[in-house]
């Protein structure tokens, strides 16, 4: 996978888009999932809206995702992630953020598929201190704008709930709930 500091060094990004933005969306078991391609590197990852429309306003035009080969990367990728067959995404990631919130998203990324964690909890993997920066955790994990790639769904509330998904909570389950299938684990209390 490449860093999302802005940089890739994967060669895969097609001449066909010739760099420019571009987006799929792909038919999911949540509903449609748009995912944005720029300069070979996935930029967006989206649910659809709480209405279960796609969520593709200023992604760059649809294209067939046969037409970049890191959209059809991502959409084999989420396809099997989709399928309970992947849990571990290899796509290059360019993500833009302030350094904090490209903090948050590094320990988001590294969340084991299957499990959850609060936001206390996540503040304290990555170095801070939970009482004075779970909120701000929380807020960088509202502002991550690649949702499974960079597994926002797998952060609840310090009391075990389901809080805070702007695709709204039943699709926060759904996603755990697949996971939750695949690895076999117990079943969920939310």
């Amino acid at each position: 996978m490449v860093d999302v500091d802005g940089t890739t060094t994967d060669a895969t990004a097609s001449a066909t888009t010739a760099g420019g933005l571009v987006h799929a969306v792909l038919d999911a078991p949540v509903g449609p999932v748009v995912v944005a391609v720029h300069d070979g590197a996935v930029t967006h990852l989206r649910l659809p809206r709480t209405d279960g429309s796609p969520a593709a306003d200023d992604v760059g035009d649809r294209v067939d995702p046969g037409d970049d080969a890191v959209l059809a990367a991502a959409v084999r990728q989420l396809t099997a992630y989709f399928a309970g067959d992947l849990r571990d995404f290899d796509l290059p990631l360019r993500y833009a953020g302030t350094a904090f919130q490209r903090r948050v998203w590094d320990g988001l990324r590294r969340i084991p598929y299957g499990t959850t964690t609060s936001y206390g909890a996540l503040a304290e993997a990555v170095g801070l201190d939970p009482r004075t920066t779970a909120r701000a955790v929380g807020a960088a994990n509202g502002a991550n704008r690649m949702a499974i790639v960079v597994p926002c769904h797998r952060v609840i509330g310090a009391g075990g709930k389901l809080v805070g998904f702007a695709a709204g909570l039943d699709r926060k389950r759904a996603l755990l709930e697949l996971e939750r299938r695949a690895v076999g684990g117990p079943d969920l209390l939310f």
